[in-house]
């Protein structure tokens, strides 16, 4: 089975490669806790595989046998623009390897269809080069689910494309779509994502999220990384469980292996150590 790395080495390393081709990922996590950072890391490692191969190579090494690099990177945000993503980037990780990587980073920025319903002025998040008559054109109006679904038609074959962030969906719930819709629409992306055999990342805020809706969300996509915060003493550690994921949670069931222990540092998200059942 071919492997898309996530750009984390050592976690990559223990689930022969990466991610099975075709997968929906969903990172859910606790505030703080790691998963917009392995989001970034993600990005930034798999656009620097394109753009400066030699950075790569010093930073990660060699891809395991059966993985593959992505011919893309696409970042797709519903309220954030590019400059502030990468500015995100820049202090989760050193502003080298970002700035390196972006040239083979495809941002897409989709405010304007989030906030067009919202009470937020146009002139906040609109494209500058587009005029209000434009924008006040009902119909031209397209849906937030229509604008996701269009770029990840286009844009998601082969590559890897980072949704960020599920959980501004499950918070407009109730205008263009029901928190009913928001599992029917990732299962629908799961389904399209197996034949474009990519690697879609999907961030989302456990914290705002009942029980039964990270339960829904889990079982609409194909694997589920949890990000924690663990107390321990007087300090606090993040881990990493793999909570279901088909052709890896196999993997890290034969190595005993039970949470990841992480950090952050200059090359952004990395595995720091490996709790294995004693």
């Amino acid at each position: 089975m071919d492997r898309i790395p996530f750009g984390i080495r050592r976690l990559d390393t223990t689930i022969d490669g990466g991610a099975p081709a075709g997968s929906v990922v969903l990172l859910a996590g606790e505030v703080g806790a790691g998963a917009r950072e392995f989001m970034y890391t993600c990005t930034v490692m798999n656009g620097l595989m394109q753009s400066d191969p030699d950075l790569f190579d010093l930073y990660y090494g060699d891809l395991a046998k059966g993985a593959t690099a992505p011919e893309e990177v696409h970042y797709l945000s519903f309220t954030s623009g590019e400059r502030k993503v990468r500015r995100e980037m820049e202090l989760a990780m050193d502003e080298e390897l970002v700035a390196s990587s972006n040239p083979s980073i495809t941002f897409h920025d989709l405010s304007s269809e989030f906030f067009q319903l919202s009470p937020v002025p146009r002139e906040w998040y609109s494209d500058h080069t587009t005029s209000l008559s434009d924008l006040n054109t009902s119909n031209e109006r397209q849906s937030v689910p229509s604008a996701l679904g269009d770029k990840l038609t286009d844009n998601a074959a082969g590559n890897v494309v980072v949704v960020d962030s599920l959980t501004d969906l499950v918070s407009a719930a109730g205008d263009d779509l029901s928190w009913d819709d928001i599992p029917v629409l990732l299962k629908g992306i799961a389904r399209a994502a197996f034949d474009w055999q990519g690697l879609i990342l999907v961030h989302v805020n456990k914290e705002s999220l009942s029980d039964l809706e990270h339960g829904q969300l889990m079982d609409a996509a194909d694997g589920t990384l949890l990000f924690e915060w663990e107390a321990g003493g007087s300090t606090r550690a993040r881990t990493l469980v793999v909570k279901q994921f088909r052709g890896v949670l196999s993997r890290i069931e034969e190595e005993n292996i039970v949470r990841f222990e992480t950090e952050i540092g200059d090359a952004g998200f990395d595995i720091s150590d490996v709790r294995k059942i004693r």
